[in-house]
C-alpha cells in the first residue's frame, strides 16, 4: 500500500512504514492536484501537516484513500468528521510535538523580556556605530524568575509549558473550560523530581493576574484575546502564540503594543497565514517565527514514528 506524505515526514518515520511493507512518496503535490495524484497512484494514506487542506471534495473523490494522518496536533485543516463518516480513520499525533512547542514559547519570552529580536535586527545596522545608545535602549531587561505565567489551553503543550515555568520558579497559573486540575511534574537530570497541583481558573482572572500570558487552544470561532481583554489585563503584559492564528485580535495587539498596554508579542502564527499582515512582520515590540513550533528534528523523528506505528496497527495488524 502507497503512503503519501504531502508535508513531509521523518527518515524515521519513512524506515518505519517500509519495515512495515509501506511504499512512502514524498513528492510535494500542490494542493489543487492531491485528488487526482491520490487516485492516479492509489494513494491508501495521506499524511499532511498544517499546509495541505483534505477537504470534502478530496474525501469525495478519493476513493482508494483509508486514512489521513496529520503530524501534529490541531486537525483544523481537516475535515475530521465528515471523513469519518465515510470510514476514513482520521489520525494525528497530540503528544508528539510538546515539548518542542513549549521550548519555542519560552525562546520568545526570553526574546520580549530582553529585546533579543530587536537588538538582532539592529546590532547588524547600528553596532558598530551607535553601541553605547543600543546598550542603553535594551537595559532594562527584565528577569522571568519569581513572575506569573498565564496559561490559556491546559491540555499537552499547556502543561509541558507549566513544567518549564516551573523550572524557572515562575508562577503559573491557568484557564481551560475542559481541564479542572492537573499535577504538574517536573523532572530533573539526575532522576529526581517534584509534583505541582495546579487547579485551573477563569479567563478573566488569569488575564487579570498575569505578567505573561500564553495561548495554547485551538482555532476558534472568535477572539479568545481582543480589546477588552487586552483592557483588564496588567500594564506592561507579555503576550506569546504558539497556537493557531486568529485567537488573537491582531488589530488590537499592536493598538496594545503602540500604547505600551502590552510590552511585547511573541507570535508563531496568524490570523492572516501564509501572508501576515505587514504592521505585524514590521513591528519592533514583536518577535516573530513562521509556524515552526513542532519544527524540531526530535519532535519530527516522534511524529513520523508514532503516524507509522497508528498506519501499521490500523491496516496491518487488522
Amino acid at each position: 500500500m502507497k503512503v503519501l506524505a504531502n508535508d513531509g515526514i521523518s527518515k524515521s518515520g519513512i524506515k518505519a512504514l517500509e519495515k512495515g511493507g509501506f511504499e512512502v512518496i514524498t513528492t510535494k503535490v500542490a494542493q489543487e492536484q492531491v485528488a487526482n495524484f491520490i487516485n492516479t497512484h492509489k494513494v491508501a494514506v495521506l499524511l499532511v501537516r498544517s499546509a495541505t487542506k483534505v477537504r470534502q471534495d478530496i474525501i469525495d473523490n478519493c476513493p482508494s484513500l483509508k486514512i489521513i494522518g496529520r503530524g501534529g496536533v490541531g486537525m483544523d485543516n481537516i475535515d475530521v468528521e465528515y471523513a469519518r463518516k465515510q470510514g476514513i480513520h482520521v489520525i494525528n499525533t497530540p503528544a508528539a510535538s510538546s515539548e518542542s512547542v513549549a521550548e519555542l514559547v519560552f525562546a520568545h519570552l526570553f526574546s520580549g523580556v530582553r529585546f533579543l529580536h530587536d537588538a538582532n535586527r539592529n546590532m547588524p545596522l547600528e553596532g558598530d556605530s551607535n553601541f553605547e545608545g543600543l546598550k542603553k535602549a535594551y537595559a532594562n531587561g527584565i528577569e522571568l524568575r519569581g513572575k506569573t505565567l498565564g496559561i490559556i489551553g491546559f491540555g499537552r503543550i499547556g502543561q509541558a509549558v507549566a513544567k518549564m515555568a516551573l523550572g524557572l520558579g515562575m508562577k503559573v497559573i491557568a484557564a481551560d473550560k475542559y481541564v479542572s486540575e492537573a499535577v504538574i511534574r517536573v523532572d530533573f537530570y539526575n532522576g529526581q523530581f517534584i509534583n505541582v497541583d495546579i487547579v485551573t481558573e477563569s479567563l478573566e482572572d488569569v488575564f487579570k493576574h498575569s505578567d505573561f500570558i500564553t495561548l495554547h487552544v485551538p482555532s476558534q470561532d472568535g477572539y479568545i484575546i481582543g480589546r477588552e481583554e487586552f483592557d483588564i489585563m496588567k500594564d506592561e503584559v507579555g503576550i506569546v502564540n504558539c497556537a493557531r492564528g486568529g485567537v488573537i485580535d491582531e488589530v488590537a495587539l499592536v493598538a496594545a503594543l503602540d500604547a505600551g498596554k502590552v510590552l511585547f508579542a511573541g507570535l508563531d502564527v496568524f490570523e492572516n497565514e501564509p501572508n501576515p499582515e505587514i504592521q505585524i512582520l514590521m513591528h519592533p515590540k514583536i518577535s516573530l517565527t513562521p509556524h515552526i513550533g513542532a519544527a524540531t528534528l526530535e519532535a519530527q523523528d516522534r511524529i513520523g514514528t508514532e503516524l507509522a506505528n497508528q498506519i501499521i496497527s490500523l491496516l496491518k495488524n487488522n
